[in-house]
């Protein structure tokens, strides 16, 4: 088990990756579709890399810049949408400040000494959850438990798969890459989502929302994936050796 600055890391690293992102996720989705709160999601990558600038852990680049403005032209577009359904702004801002703390989570595991991964996330987890059971009964929700297969199906996916089995493989590959290279699996969450929410939760895709989506997308692709005309591809012994 880690101590001194590893263990204030790992405790940080749970508040922000699961207390705070979770708790501020969870409740703008009561208002908002998993399309829309998806969206949201994909510009973590984008929001990795502006605080790794931030806490000089990575270099400033254009492509970053760019892709910042087609992602903040097509969240305006998302909010517009968003609040002409009847969403409240209130549920939008909380996704986004879920956004924030999942990308600030990535920086502090980077911040601070190793910690395994498995110790990371027991600490991480345990201090999460501790923190979403004291606020769930602060605000009255039902501890009730649950009694429909399909939601003890979903849970079990969640734990196993979904947190323990997720959440290591998580720090494992970001003690190895950067934390915006690592963010890079924020993109492909709002496809994904989309595609099931509309086929399970038979939810509307409009061309607005579909326009905004895409306006992240291409801002989320120029601003972190996408490398310089001009840089020089690494061979993959050097690829290795730095990963």
């Amino acid at each position: 088990m880690p101590r001194g600055r590893a263990l204030f890391g790992a405790v940080l690293y749970g508040v922000l990756g699961f207390g705070a992102a979770f708790a501020f996720a969870y409740w703008g989705l009561q208002r908002v579709s998993a399309g829309l709160g998806a969206v949201f999601l994909a510009t973590v990558p984008l929001l990795t890399f502006a605080f790794a600038l931030a806490h000089r852990q990575e270099r400033f680049r254009w492509e970053g810049l760019i892709g910042g403005v087609f992602a903040i032209a097509g969240m305006a577009v998302i909010f517009r949408e968003g609040i002409g359904a009847g969403v409240p702004f209130a549920s939008l801002l909380s996704l986004f400040a879920a956004a924030v703390c999942f990308a600030e989570t990535g920086i502090v595991v980077k911040a601070f000494p190793r910690v395994h991964p498995v110790s990371m996330n027991a600490i991480g987890l345990g201090e999460g959850g501790l923190m979403l059971l004291v606020l769930a009964m602060l605000y009255g929700e039902s501890l009730a438990v649950p009694e429909l297969e399909k939601t003890w199906f979903a849970q079990v996916y969640l734990v196993i798969f979904g947190s323990v089995v997720a959440f290591t493989l998580y720090v494992f590959v970001l003690r190895r890459w950067t934390a915006s290279a690592v963010s890079y699996e924020g993109v492909l969450i709002p496809i994904v989502a989309i595609l099931l929410a509309s086929w399970l939760q038979d939810e509307e895709i409009t061309w607005t929302f579909a326009a905004g989506s895409v306006l992240v997308l291409i801002g989320v692709y120029v601003g972190a994936l996408r490398r310089p005309s001009d840089a020089p591809v690494p061979e993959p012994s050097r690829v290795a050796s730095e990963r």
